[in-house]
């Protein structure tokens, strides 16, 4: 007589209900947090003293200053004191700015000369006015814009 066996195969599921807490458990934590990532913090910027950048012997400085009524000035050729500005700046509209700036970019670069750019932005002047001038010389060419803080 052939004894019949009761052969049961393993279980081979996993039991997934423990995992299933736990990822509601972080979906939960992720859906808390989120929109406090979002938020903005107020903070007061610190004014930071720094040494000056060396300057290249085959460069020249082309300095663009916006007065707190938002008019644009530029200079070529001189350093230009922060705290004064100077004399010989041109006052100019956005759009002639550019044209400006495109011509004396194109001039030296076939002269091979680099041009080294600056903007100084008055304080009371609004990051919009800023920012237009920093699109529009990234129209005209510049790659590499520095800006004219004063010390602490």
């Amino acid at each position: 007589m052939a004894r019949i066996r009761n052969r049961r195969k393993p279980v081979a599921e996993m039991n997934v209900v423990p995992y299933i807490d736990v990822m509601l458990v972080l979906l939960v934590i992720f859906m808390v947090t989120a929109p406090m990532l979002n938020q903005g913090v107020k903070v007061d910027l610190p004014k930071v003293s720094s040494e000056a950048l060396p300057q290249d012997n085959n460069s020249r400085v082309l300095t663009i200053s916006i007065k707190a009524d938002k008019t644009y000035y530029w200079t070529m050729g001189e350093e230009v004191d922060p705290d004064q500005g100077k004399e010989s700046e041109t006052a100019t509209a956005l759009p002639q700015l550019v044209q400006a700036v495109t011509a004396i970019m194109s001039q030296n670069a076939s002269q091979g000369k680099k041009v080294q750019v600056f903007v100084r932005g008055d304080k009371a002047v609004d990051y919009g006015s800023v920012m237009a001038v920093m699109g529009g010389l990234q129209e005209a060419g510049v790659g590499n814009v520095g800006l004219i803080t004063e010390a602490p």
